[in-house]
């Protein structure tokens, strides 16, 4: 059991948690999920090891139930070979590709090693809310997009 003065040595607030999550991080939070899934696939490629993300999905069977399983999610790679030889790496938010840097879409590296420390750096800094103002525009821009097709 603990010491009475023990308890004297931490602050006690009174507040309560927060029902909702911010949009901003809980647009830090998908990019930072992102980010983890491709340093993990880069990694599996790497070691040449399969890396499967599952995720759940309602499909309907044969009868008309509706049943909840678990399918691996498709996903794709963000680097590619540009013609250059140079191993290139662009970054998303849904399907918008993100210019980190006005005018530069893809990070250049070196090798497989390399992009993993990108990806690293980017997480770390995705986290930090280095993104926000890039990820905001983008956010919106695919939120146009659902509302355009919305109004046919």
């Amino acid at each position: 059991m603990g010491t009475p003065n023990a308890l004297k040595s931490l602050k006690f607030v009174d507040t309560a948690r927060s029902q909702s999550m911010p949009p901003v991080q809980q647009r830090r939070n998908k990019l930072s999920n992102q980010l983890w899934q491709q340093i993990q696939l880069a990694k599996s490629q790497l070691e040449r090891t399969p890396f499967v993300v599952k995720r759940r999905v309602t499909v309907k069977d044969s009868e008309g139930n509706y049943k909840s399983i678990e399918r691996p999610k498709r996903i794709k790679p963000w680097w590619f070979m540009a013609d250059n030889g140079s191993l290139c790496l662009s970054i998303f938010y849904g399907s918008k590709r993100l210019e980190l840097v006005p005018g530069k879409s893809s990070i250049a590296t070196k090798n497989m090693n390399d992009l993993i420390k990108v990806l690293e750096i980017l997480k770390i800094e995705a986290e930090a809310g280095s993104f926000d103002d890039v990820v905001e525009a983008a956010s919106g821009a695919l939120k146009m997009n659902f509302r355009v097709g919305s109004s046919k």
